[in-house]
């Protein structure tokens, strides 16, 4: 069996620093006022789990910037057919997964991606919640942890639900704040209650971080 690689293809690094620092970054920093906190908690080498909240379409650019390295992502196929957002998560290494598929594919992409020494990204509720917290987490990115048999770090993500308020066709120029937290192992074993205790382990890590505001 092929050892996982120690990081992310090396023409996917080079695609990631063009578009951080040419649109992504200033947009954090400039237009959003970004703050990001705990950047020193990221491995700069071997594949992880990155799990946050999710409330924007914004929120897989921003957290690739953030951590400082490439992030892929599973990404619903219809945000493949919005301009511009398309080019940006296909360089930060998103991946189309079709609803109804069902999860064996999304977990092969996944496990894919990790081999190949990527940092994986998974929204531990699934799904956008409109106030950016995380009601019902999904065992999944525990799964797909203990069988990789890579760590997690989660990750709050806090303001990016206020970029499109309703009726807005335009993001607005709000505060950000990212908090990162500290890496956990992953679950000892595939049974569920080791798959919960971690799940909930991360939602409540995530929470809390998102609870210290700006």
């Amino acid at each position: 069996m092929n050892q996982p690689q120690e990081r992310e293809p090396f023409a996917s690094l080079v695609l990631y620093h063009l578009f951080k620092w040419s649109i992504v970054s200033p947009t954090l920093h400039g237009y959003f006022r970004g703050r990001v906190y705990g950047v020193e908690n990221v491995p700069r080498r071997h594949p992880l789990i990155i799990v946050c909240n999710h409330a924007s379409y914004f929120d897989p650019p921003l957290l690739s910037c953030a951590v400082r390295r490439p992030v892929a992502y599973m990404a619903k196929e219809e945000l493949f057919t919005i301009p511009i957002l398309k080019q940006a998560i296909a360089l930060y290494g998103a991946y189309p997964v079709k609803r109804g598929s069902g999860d064996r594919g999304a977990i092969r992409a996944a496990m894919g991606a990790l081999a190949a020494g990527w940092a994986v990204g998974l929204f531990l509720e699934g799904t956008r919640t409109e106030d950016g917290l995380i009601h019902q987490p999904k065992l999944g990115a525990a799964m797909i942890a203990a069988k990789a048999g890579v760590p997690l770090l989660p990750v709050s993500l806090w303001g990016t639900e206020k970029i499109f308020p309703k009726g807005s066709s335009f993001p607005h120029s709000i505060p950000l704040t990212i908090r990162i937290g500290e890496v956990l192992p992953p679950p000892i074993s595939n049974k569920r209650e080791a798959l919960q205790a971690v799940t909930e382990r991360c939602a409540e890590i995530i929470n809390g971080l998102h609870a210290l505001g700006r």
